[in-house]
């Protein structure tokens, strides 16, 4: 075993050896331009464009013509959001009541993100809160809907606790009112069976980096009948990819985010119970071997290699450089560089104490049993060490609640 170990498969995964080969001769053999329609190489790189297409299609199953290429699950999530409600706004642009958008408030920063500017624009949008469990619900959605909601974004899985939103039943609703259902699969699609027509998606974003292909390239399912969704391009300049993102195609990165969508399609299976396995495990030793340990989120409604655990009296940056040898995650990878608590914790009701002790641990498709115990052994080492520490931890094993002290300032 090498170490440090890495447990942040939620952040990015390692490129499958698989990916890289299929993506070298991109690079110095059929490296002509697919918008070059006048000659040989241009033909013969459009052939890989329209071949990750379908591998990237098969996946999700849709039709090759419904994918569009963006540079990753960011500008997928941006294309989806702003341009569905720019094309199905309500009144023009600089004027109030545009439209209604429902979110999530532990959505990823590239769906709130979006959200927020969309507000400032003059669009309506209600901010769903979860409950303890974490789950966004169908029936939450369907209180929230308006007459002039035009646009619903739920994210499939979280990407900080791993719940598992009701997606399928909320396509299924906005499908009755006529509103346009976009979901940001990034921590879901290559994981979990995904079926576009059978779970009534009409946009879906994900990116090649979270299912083991290379960094900046993503995709962007737009349905094209039943309803035909139309979307208001937000970079121009071509008109590439029906007109919907415009720039010259990403070759190499694409034809690597097909073979990558290849692989997951027909390893998913074996995969998911071999990872699920591994983190049930971590998740039973560590609550085992120590107290106040909690798990976020739906107890099983839940990716399969993903954990979130609070360690209750540790600080989470103190926890952090105690396992230096074990590559994780105390919040998103997007926002680690805030020593703020993690807004989706809070969103989850949890208080700043735990909030700030959680740790994410992400399996992947390189991780073994003996990393997991090796993991296990190393968090609970750190934790017992700071807990040694900590004077709060002695009250608690007193039987003291600490919640009831009052504490006194000078």
């Amino acid at each position: 075993m090498n170490l440090p170990i890495y447990m942040d498969n939620a952040a990015t995964t390692r490129t499958d050896p698989r990916v890289v080969e299929a993506m070298l001769p991109s690079f110095t053999e059929t490296y002509g331009n697919p918008g070059s329609r006048n000659h040989a190489f241009g033909w013969e790189s459009e052939k890989l464009i329209d071949k990750a297409r379908a591998q990237a299609a098969s996946l999700i199953g849709a039709g090759p013509k419904e994918i569009v290429w963006t540079s990753g699950a960011t500008e997928s999530n941006n294309l989806a959001i702003k341009g569905a409600a720019q094309m199905y706004a309500k009144a023009p642009a600089g004027s109030e009541g545009r439209g209604h958008i429902i979110t999530a408030i532990i959505e990823h920063k590239a769906v709130l993100d979006p959200c927020k500017r969309l507000e400032r624009e003059g669009f309506d949008v209600t901010w769903l809160e979860p409950g303890p469990d974490g789950i966004i619900t169908a029936q939450m959605v369907k209180k929230a809907m308006r007459d002039d909601t035009i646009l619903v974004t739920i994210m499939w899985a979280n990407n900080e606790v791993g719940t598992i939103n009701e997606v399928p039943e909320i396509g299924a609703a906005c499908r009755e009112r006529g509103i346009v259902f976009h979901t940001d699969a990034t921590q879901w699609v290559g994981k979990m069976p995904t079926d576009v027509e059978k779970d009534n998606i009409d946009l879906l974003s994900w990116s090649g980096h979270k299912i083991y292909g290379p960094k900046g390239v993503g995709a962007l399912y737009v349905r094209r009948r039943r309803p035909r969704v139309r979307l208001q391009a937000q970079m121009d300049g071509g008109g590439h990819e029906r007109g919907m993102r415009s720039g010259t195609l990403n070759v190499s990165g694409i034809v690597g985010f097909g073979a990558a969508c290849e692989i997951c399609e027909q390893e998913m299976e074996s995969e998911r119970e071999r990872l699920l396995a591994l983190r049930l495990k971590m998740e039973r030793e560590l609550a085992s071997r120590m107290d106040v340990v909690e798990i976020n989120g739906h107890a099983e409604r839940r990716l399969p290699h993903l954990t979130n655990i609070s360690f209750g009296f540790v600080e989470g940056e103190s926890l952090m450089m105690g396992i230096k040898d074990i590559a994780c995650s105390s919040g998103s990878a997007c926002t680690s560089a805030s020593l703020e608590p993690s807004y989706v914790l809070k969103g989850l009701g949890l208080g700043d104490e735990l909030a700030h002790s959680s740790l994410r641990l992400s399996l992947g498709r390189w991780t073994t049993e003996e990393e997991v115990d090796h993991a296990i052994d190393g968090i609970v080492e750190a934790v017992e060490h700071l807990r040694r520490l900590s004077p709060l931890y002695d009250l608690h094993k007193e039987g003291i609640d600490i919640t009831t002290i009052e504490w006194q300032t000078h």
